[in-house]
């Protein structure tokens, strides 16, 4: 069961994010980030990668690609923010990156 993290657990699972370069999302519960490669066939193939730990996951990010440009945001819509779920599908984006 997910939850959303709690004040005590934030610090460790999304510092390490936020120095890779995540950030919160204003105005919501949520992480960003904008991920560059050198092009189309890079940045889908990265995103196919990606999709197939999020399915395995059952956990889907909200995206879009631009060209050789995906902005992923992460966000467990059913506890109304992040939850570990969140943490981890980054760390694993980051990884595949």
């Amino acid at each position: 069961m997910n939850e959303k993290l709690s004040d005590a657990t934030r610090g460790p699972l999304l510092d390490p994010l936020f120095q890779n370069g995540w950030e919160m999302v204003e105005g919501r519960d949520a992480i960003t980030k904008s991920f560059e490669f050198d092009s189309f066939v890079e940045a889908f193939g990265w995103m196919t990668r990606a999709a197939l730990w999020a399915e395995k996951w059952n956990h889907h990010p909200e995206w879009s690609n631009i060209y050789n440009r995906v902005v992923v945001v992460l966000t467990t819509h059913d506890v109304g923010g992040i939850s570990a779920q969140d943490a981890k599908l980054a760390r694993k984006m980051e990884s595949l990156a």
